[in-house]
């Protein structure tokens, strides 16, 4: 399990990204239970992720209208397949509006950049 915290921070919402090897929606709950026992996880307003497998596309947006598709959409342009990618934010009391789907965005840039950095 890889996780970077504290990657982007805006209007005191805060993110952080995290993901690991993974090939179906088993194996993504079990990847966010266990990323949920760390209690700052747990408390998160929102852990949109995202996943292709062998079977097809899936996604969950965890109440952050869109983000889901936003992380697949990433993915699918990296061929990165059997790898759950997970989209962590605290919500700081103020609404992003698009700002949001730009975060998220650059969250997964950040977390496949340091993927391919090993």
């Amino acid at each position: 399990m890889r996780i970077l915290e504290n990657i982007i921070s805006d209007r005191g919402s805060k993110y952080a990204v995290s993901g690991g090897p993974c090939a179906s929606e088993e194996e993504a709950k079990a990847f966010l239970k266990e990323l949920c026992r760390r209690k700052k996880f747990a408390k998160a307003t929102h852990n949109s992720w995202a996943l292709l497998t062998g079977e097809g596309p899936l996604k969950n947006d965890d109440g952050e209208a869109g983000a889901g598709m936003v992380i697949l959409r990433m993915l699918e342009r990296e061929e990165l397949r059997d790898h759950v990618v997970v989209v962590t934010r605290w919500f700081g009391g103020k609404h992003l509006g698009g700002d949001r789907f730009r975060h998220v965005q650059e969250a997964v840039r950040i977390y496949l950049e340091d993927l391919r950095a090993g």
